[in-house]
């Protein structure tokens, strides 16, 4: 009856439809959810546009890939630029001048490198063995302790010095004012919301909501030639291996009714331990919203049970080697594409999935 079952209706499976639909395919699609997006999947509420799995930012340093999602939809101009409140005090997100002066009163670049440096020499350490040692290493002890360390343990749910160096290798530090957390020449928000992209590829599509594959995982199966399955790859191959470990959130979103402008900003990092959600998500300001009230969503991560929603794989050596495991099957299986966050054990920026999603068409299609 089809020529593709995608199971899920995120990014990746959408972007796979969508491409295969174009080329002459029957598809269906299938998602466990009662909407389609996936992750980025945003809900109007008071004209606002919620992001009901935590704050998106599009951005990309690839002219096709922007080219490609603006012609589902257009950009705003939001520049991404989350501020840190520790314990009441307010700096600017990334690490930069503004960050240096907030902290020490610096106001050149050399005062903030000499301080850094200072910092790291009082720490004593050549050869970084964990998270902490490598943030000291890399900005020095009052940004570590003020705005890295709680922020970092609350989202792992370990001591930092119990988490790889890996994790923060890449930390954004600038020696300028300048506040846009990302490099990327491309950056906004969909107006009008993330799921109007996915309505758009999925609308020659068939797509069947509140529809869990593993219920009639066979009769699944036999309804396409091929499966492109986009869920977690432990589970298609019912957990032989053991289960992959990933880091879950629970959000608690609010309306406000009486406020129009709740903190400033779309995205506020708490960064001390005590406060017990890493952010709070002002949704309006993403589109610069001009609405009467206003909806914020507080993000709490929490330890990962199977039944809960997986975010963020934990890729330490033991899951990584358990992965290789289930990749092993997975290139064995006859008629199966496996692809997206969950089915690779891969965190995805959503660039990337859309990127490795048409890399999969142009592999599956011969194109050139």
């Amino acid at each position: 009856m089809y020529d593709y079952l995608i199971v899920g209706a995120g990014l990746f499976g959408s972007v796979f439809a969508y491409e295969a639909t174009k080329r002459g395919k029957k598809c269906l699609v299938i998602d466990k959810r009662n909407h389609i997006g996936g992750n980025i999947y945003t809900e109007e509420m008071d004209g606002i546009q919620v992001h009901k799995y935590g704050a998106h930012i599009f951005h990309t340093n690839n002219q096709d890939i922007w080219n490609y999602v603006n012609q589902f939809v257009t950009f705003n101009r939001y520049t991404n630029s989350p501020v840190a409140n520790y314990k009441g005090e307010i700096y600017n997100l990334p690490f930069n001048m503004n960050t240096f002066y907030q902290l020490w009163g610096v106001t050149s670049p050399d005062e903030a490198k000499q301080k850094i440096e200072t910092q790291k020499q009082a720490a004593h350490i050549t050869e970084p063995s964990n998270l902490e040692e490598q943030a000291i290493s890399l900005v020095g002890s009052d940004i570590y302790e003020k705005l890295i360390k709680g922020y970092t343990e609350k989202q792992w749910g370990r001591p930092a010095t119990e988490l790889p160096p890996f994790i923060i290798k890449r930390l954004p530090v600038r020696f300028t004012f300048d506040n846009n957390y990302f490099n990327d020449r491309f950056q906004g928000i969909p107006i009008g919301g993330y799921t109007k992209i996915i309505d758009q590829m999925l609308k020659n599509v068939d797509v069947q909501l509140n529809t869990d594959y593993f219920d009639k995982k066979q009769a699944f199966k036999n309804l396409a030639k091929k499966t492109v399955y986009t869920g977690m790859i432990d589970q298609y191959f019912d957990y032989i291996y053991g289960t992959l470990e990933y880091r879950s959130l629970h959000f608690e979103t609010k309306r406000l009714e009486h406020t129009s402008n709740y903190q400033g900003n779309a995205v506020v990092n708490y960064t001390d331990r005590e406060t017990p959600y890493t952010r709070i998500i002002e949704h309006k300001h993403f589109e610069f919203g001009t609405q009467d009230q206003t909806v914020i969503t507080e993000e709490y991560p929490q330890e990962w049970k199977p039944g809960d929603e997986p975010y963020y794989p934990i890729n330490n050596t033991k899951n990584n080697e358990r992965y290789k495991q289930y990749k092993a099957l997975a290139d064995q299986e006859e008629n199966v594409i496996f692809g997206g966050r969950l089915a690779t054990y891969k965190y995805y920026d959503m660039h990337q999935v859309i990127g490795a999603a048409l890399a999969t068409v142009r592999k599956e299609f011969d194109d050139n």
